[in-house]
């Protein structure tokens, strides 16, 4: 559910002003508040998790993103409809983090792979998903219906939660840091919120960059401040742990490629194509297709290869797939265009599964739900600064050649660009030994046999 709303209304903002009276542009407010809201809680998901139980949160999590839906739909105002998005991103920011960590809890290492495997799903298909579907309710049905549909499936998860999760509390459970709470707050907001708005135009120029400037400044303060407490909201000692700082690190830079596709392919297909927007999202979400047929697949790859080997050879032909979008422009059929949205989704899948389940390789269970915060606040401003760079490239293109309409062919650049910042990650990979990550990978044997680079 929160993968998908984080995008679907997207291509039903025309339609929502409309009905409670508001203009398209002032109504992507409804957008950034959602994403204001997941940079502030996501921090603090951890640590509620630890302090009253997995379970508890995770039921609790859901039920206020449903309550924050069927606010969306009963909403006749702008003011009401960013109120409600507000509630739904304080639910979704504990769902994705405090849901990996019960999965953590109760997954073995040695099954850890398949498990996100199939967890890292959401993830791929929300982002791809949420236009086409969001374009599809608006046109043919009520919009309110985006949000209606979440109630049956909020209630299911609930009751599965109840179900079949066991109540797991952290036996050490420390106290809440409030200054870090507020500084990691502020600057995650500031960046997240002035990133997201710098790559789509939504507020001037000097106010975005003083959203950045004001996230900066706050983390760098978190910075000062999380070396001079005991407990810190964000532990950044994981970053010691050497295979969870190259999949956070690398896995970040990769995604910075990723989070910028949702944003660079629709217009690109409309743009260059002069598709539909259902039309372009319903290509898109071949890449969706992709990432379902590799859930099957990556335990034998890894298996087979190690993480070290699958992440550095599956970066270069994910990243590869990424720069292929740029031929787009020229119109090279549909179905070149089709292969590579199939064969760069199954790739990319491939590539979050493995960074996904390597980050978690050597992390104590003790510390299991601080690294899903940290890991997960990673991944917001990856995704938004994916954004910020793609549409910072465009623009950039646009202005050397001294155009005021923006043209198919100013998304090449942007293409190529993000592509390189995703493959930029295979230089920390080349630093990991052969066996990192064996007890997931399931890969010891030829561990054993291999020896360990001197890189």
């Amino acid at each position: 559910m929160e993968n998908l709303d984080s995008t679907i209304i997207s291509t039903a903002l025309p339609t929502i002003s409309a009905d409670i009276g508001s203009d398209p542009i002032r109504l992507k407010l409804a957008l950034t508040a959602y994403l204001l809201s997941l940079a502030t809680f996501i921090p603090i998901s951890g640590w509620a998790a630890d302090r009253f139980g997995a379970r508890l949160v995770f039921r609790c999590a859901i039920a206020i993103f449903v309550v924050g839906s069927v606010m969306c739909s009963a909403s006749s105002s702008l003011a009401e409809f960013v109120v409600a998005r507000i509630v739904q991103g304080a639910g979704g920011a504990m769902m994705t983090p405090v849901g990996r960590l019960v999965l953590l809890r109760a997954t073995e290492k040695s099954k850890l792979l398949d498990a996100m495997a199939w967890f890292t799903t959401p993830a791929l298909l929300g982002p791809m998903m949420g236009p086409p579907v969001g374009g599809f309710i608006a046109t043919y049905f009520d919009w309110r219906w985006i949000f209606w549909i979440n109630v049956p499936v909020g209630i299911i998860g609930i009751t599965l939660v109840t179900l079949f999760i066991e109540e797991v509390r952290a036996e050490e459970r420390p106290p809440l840091d409030v200054v870090g709470f507020v500084l990691s707050g502020v600057g995650l907001s500031g960046l997240v919120f002035g990133l997201s708005v710098l790559g789509q135009g939504m507020l001037p120029l000097p106010i975005a960059l003083g959203m950045v400037a004001v996230g900066l400044v706050s983390g760098g303060l978190y910075l000062w401040h999380a070396r001079r407490v005991v407990h810190p909201l964000l532990d950044l000692d994981l970053f010691r742990t050497p295979t969870f700082f190259t999949a956070t690190v690398g896995g970040s830079l990769f995604r910075i490629g990723v989070g910028s596709i949702p944003f660079l392919l629709p217009l690109t297909l409309q743009l260059g194509l002069g598709m539909t927007a259902f039309a372009s999202g319903s290509l898109v979400f071949l890449s969706a297709a992709g990432a379902l047929l590799m859930k099957m697949s990556a335990k034998p790859i890894v298996a087979r290869f190690g993480f070290r080997t699958t992440l550095i050879v599956n970066g270069v032909i994910a990243s590869g797939c990424i720069a292929a979008m740029a031929s787009f422009v020229s119109q090279p059929g549909p179905i070149a265009m089709a292969s590579i949205l199939l064969v760069g989704g199954f790739f990319r899948s491939l590539q979050f599964t493995c960074i996904n389940a390597l980050a978690y390789a050597d992390v104590s269970s003790q510390r299991m739900s601080r690294a899903t915060s940290l890991s997960s606040v990673a991944q917001q401003v990856s995704l938004a600064l994916g954004v910020a760079v793609g549409a910072f490239v465009v623009e950039i293109q646009r202005a050397s050649r001294g155009g005021h309409e923006i043209l198919a062919s100013d998304f090449v650049p942007a293409f190529l660009t993000v592509a390189a910042i995703a493959v930029s990650g295979l230089v920390l990979y080349l630093h990991l030994p052969r066996d990192a990550g064996a007890e997931v990978s399931g890969a010891t044997v030829r561990a054993t046999r291999t020896p360990v680079a001197s890189a």
